[in-house]
Parts: structure tokens; sequence; C-alpha cells
């Protein structure tokens, strides 16, 4: 992972891929597809995820569906990410897609030992994104995730996400949710909400967490793509 200077800039790829071939193609790339990463210059961290069912939090495994989260030292190297020979391969084996390219105005915790250097300025009136992720202790495990329902509820009914998606390194125990606001009040609005509040209060009373990060980003710039 590279060191070089610059701000960083996190780019998130969603994909979901095609049946039969294509499918087994999506499993090699998401078995060993970290490894092949490691070439891109500016790189300094980089996860390859699963998702649940149709993209959603619950212990339902998706076998199409897969994440792909980069930090880069800088907008030149995250731009060569996305334009590279890499991502367009994939193109050919995925029913649909979409990217996301990031820079953080607020940050706290780890992510495998990894900190997000926040660098934006706080947005205004535009669209955000929000990622979450820990490292569930073991011995959390089920009173985490008897907690997760309600709070997934009110994510798909909170007004102002246009998008949420969640993502784990390893099934149960490392997990990630992705959400796209259409403005930091909105944003604000379901953090302070009672499912997600009482959810996030018992996590730390209790624990549960061996290691976390919340991060808050500006949405630099996207693009999506669905097969025809």
């Amino acid at each position: 992972m590279s060191s070089a200077s610059g701000p960083d800039i996190a780019v998130v790829v969603l994909m979901e891929y095609r049946t039969g071939l294509h499918l087994l193609w999506g499993w090699g790339r998401f078995l060993f597809g970290r490894l092949a990463l490691r070439r891109f210059a500016g790189l300094r961290f980089a996860k390859v995820m699963g998702s649940g069912h149709e993209g959603g939090f619950g212990l339902r495994p998706s076998f199409t569906r897969h994440g792909l989260f980069c930090v880069f030292a800088g907008h030149e190297s995250a731009d060569a990410f996305l334009q590279s020979e890499w991502l367009r391969r994939a193109q050919p084996h995925v029913k649909s897609w979409r990217w996301l390219k990031l820079e953080a105005f607020s940050s706290r915790g780890r992510w495998s030992g990894h900190e997000i250097r926040a660098s934006a300025a706080a947005p205004v009136d535009e669209p955000v994104v929000s990622l979450t992720r820990a490292s569930i202790r073991w011995s959390q495990t089920l009173r985490f995730w008897r907690m997760a329902p309600p709070a997934e509820a009110a994510l798909a009914h909170a007004g102002g996400c246009t998008l949420s998606v969640g993502l784990g390194e390893a099934p149960v125990f490392r997990q990630a949710t992705l959400s796209v606001w259409d403005s930091v009040t909105s944003m604000n609005a379901y953090a302070r909400s009672g499912a997600h509040q009482q959810a996030i209060r018992a996590a730390y009373d209790g624990r549960h967490f061996s290691e976390s990060m919340f991060v808050r980003w500006r949405l630099l710039a996207q693009g999506d793509r669905h097969a025809g």
C-alpha cells in the first residue's frame, strides 16, 4: 500500500454480476481481487466485500453482489483507477454497477488499523455519504444482530436516503453500511432517530465492537451502468 502524499480520496464500486459463468468470474475477482489491486499507484487501503441479500443488511448473503472500497493518495490516483482496464474488464460480466468518488469531511475510528484522514470542507446543501463499519466481538454477535432489523427498517423509510447497501468483509462478524443522502440534514435526522440511536448507544454500552469506523463524505462524483 502506498504512503504517497495527497488527500485520502475513496472510490466505492458496487457490482451485481450476471449469472452462469459470469458469476464464476465475479467470485474469482472477489476472492483474489485485492491482490491485483496492489499494483495501482497511490493505493493506500483496499477491501473487497460481499453483500447481504438484495443489498440488505441481514445474515442471508447475496451470491451476485460485491463491493469494492479503495482509498487513494489524491485525485489523480483515484481517477486513474476509475479509468483502468482492471475495472473495464468487469463490464461484460455485470448486470449493473455503481461507483462513487468520495472525500471525507468527518472521520472517527479505524478499519484494520487504518485511519481515514478528513480533508474536505463540510458540505452545506449537496449529497453526502455515510460509511459505518465494525468488527463485532464474537461474544456480542447475537445481541448485535437482534438490533439490526429495526435500524434497517428505519433506514429503508428514512427521508432523503437515495441508496443504502449492507456490505461485509466476512459473514456475521465484520460488517459495513454505506448510505447516500440528499443532504447532511437528512443524514443527521436518521442518525438521531430512535432505532438507529438506540442501536449505537447499546453497541457502545455493551462494547459490541473490537474496532469501528464512522466516516462522512462529500460525494465528488458518481456513475452507474445497467445492462441492456
